[in-house]
């Protein structure tokens, strides 16, 4: 017997459980017009009258409205939206952006797109009765910021102008570091079984320029408390343990980060349950911790499961860089 779900032709995608993060959008497109058509445009003497403020207005209209126009795009509550038109002389064309931000679960990439597309119809409409003959170019995305992604920029680059103007965010880099990470489990210390957890901290830290080192060890506390003390002492700026943050006996790695501790950095350990219950409401039973070992090294505790050290990248790798600038009284802006 099959379910509704399971014989649907079409669903959308699901981001109940995804979590709300900045997201922004930037697509563009041309038109091109020929010399008469141009000149009116520019000198805003079409009949229709002025085809910049009027493809300004359908831009914004398309993109609040996309989830209309496309069955599968979620209904978002858009809390930016611009449309730029700049004319390009040595093209004839007009060259249409559209930006768009929000936070939320899923992206906004859509809602650019359907702007920049209603824009430059827009566009046409006004301008084919003094020139018929134009043409609309292909219409792509800029860049995209937010989700797991961060930045993510088309491959056709941007111009400087263009980066000048909506200054896409870099992503977050921890290039030139010495970062540590300790998977702390019995089983996985003794070979019962392979450690996922990191092997995928070290891809996430390797991926934002660290250089990454791990290190394997039983639960319980001396062992932990003594290689934080010697990371710690080489200079390490950045350890980050996983596993060892449940209820069970032998789970003691919040106490051993403890016993060598100066300084609580609760901040990011309260940030990490919050944001992983958007997951599941298990994860306010984390006991995941956070602290200074000596006066530059940071130490962050995460559970042992991948998908919870995926998560935790997800929502503290970005803060990650800013932290060990923190630590050395660098400008962290």
């Amino acid at each position: 017997m099959t379910t509704p779900t399971d014989s649907a032709a079409f669903n959308m995608a699901d981001v109940r459980r995804k979590r709300a993060t900045d997201r922004r959008a930037v697509a563009v497109g041309e038109l091109r017009a020929g010399p008469i058509a141009f000149k009116a445009l520019i000198e805003r003497t079409l009949p229709k009258g002025d085809a910049f403020a009027m493809a300004e207005i359908a831009g914004l209209q398309a993109a609040k409205n996309a989830s209309q126009l496309l069955p599968l795009c979620h209904p978002l509550s858009i809390e930016y939206a611009g449309v730029l038109c700049v004319p390009v002389a040595e093209r004839l064309a007009i060259r249409v952006y559209c930006e768009v931000a929000l936070t939320a679960r899923t992206g906004v990439e859509m809602e650019a797109l359907a702007g920049a597309t209603a824009a430059r119809l827009s566009l046409y409409d006004l301008t084919k009765p003094v020139e018929p003959a134009l043409s609309i170019g292909a219409v792509r995305l800029l860049f995209k910021e937010g989700g797991k992604s961060a930045l993510w920029i088309h491959p056709d680059g941007m111009s400087e102008g263009e980066r000048a103007r909506y200054a896409p965010r870099a992503a977050m880099s921890l290039a030139g570091e010495r970062v540590t990470v300790i998977t702390v489990s019995d089983r996985a210390a003794a070979g019962l079984y392979e450690d996922q957890s990191g092997v995928m901290l070290e891809h996430a830290l390797c991926s934002m320029g660290a250089t990454v080192q791990r290190r394997l060890l039983p639960d319980g506390i001396d062992r932990l408390a003594a290689a934080l003390l010697e990371e710690s002492e080489c200079g390490t700026c950045l350890v980050l343990c996983t596993g060892g943050t449940g209820f069970g006996p032998r789970d003691l790695t919040p106490e051993a980060l403890a016993s060598v501790a100066t300084r609580q950095v609760p901040g990011l350990s309260e940030l990490f349950r919050s944001a992983s219950s958007a997951h599941t409401p298990l994860a306010w039973l984390s006991r995941a911790s956070s602290a200074l070992v000596g006066d530059s090294t940071l130490v962050v505790c995460l559970p042992g499961s991948p998908k919870a050290v995926s998560q935790g990248m997800d929502i503290l790798g970005p803060l990650l860089p800013h932290a060990v600038a923190m630590m050395r009284g660098e400008s962290h802006g």
